[in-house]
């Protein structure tokens, strides 16, 4: 788990290790964020996972979303190369921009940083999760 390999504390994000553990595929699903994904999905709304993870990484994602409970979204969006000099707020709120120009009105969002849920594009209703295991500046 992430939390382990920074040493157990609620620190800054450091990118190489979240990396080497994200090729690990081992993510354990947070059951309130499965709960909602699954009661979301059942009320008939369209689901997009918005991450901050490597387009590289999209394989070992899926499976490990796949493995925990997630299934049936309908888009997955991960960082480009052209998207990895940008700050958490910049690349999610132009992706949220995307969202909203495709006609698509953002009902909620839901996410443990607050760069999920700031910047443009924000949701009718957000909900910040907490983390104990780091946090993006």
């Amino acid at each position: 788990m992430y939390l382990f390999l920074t040493n157990c504390s609620s620190e800054v994000f450091d990118s190489t290790v979240f990396n080497k553990w994200v090729e690990k595929g081992m993510a354990p699903a947070i059951e309130s964020s499965l709960k909602l994904y699954e009661d979301v999905l059942s009320l008939g709304f369209k689901v997009f996972l918005l991450t901050g993870r490597n387009e590289k990484q999209r394989d070992v994602t899926v499976q490990n979303l796949m493995n925990v409970g997630f299934s049936n979204w309908d888009k997955l969006i991960l960082r480009e190369a052209n998207d990895h000099d940008k700050t958490a707020t910049t690349y999610k709120s132009e992706k949220r921009d995307e969202m909203v120009n495709e006609g698509y009105r953002i009902v909620g969002n839901s996410g443990d940083q607050w760069s999920d849920l700031l910047g443009s594009a924000m949701s009718l209703r957000s909900f910040k999760l907490p983390n104990p295991m780091y946090y993006i500046p």
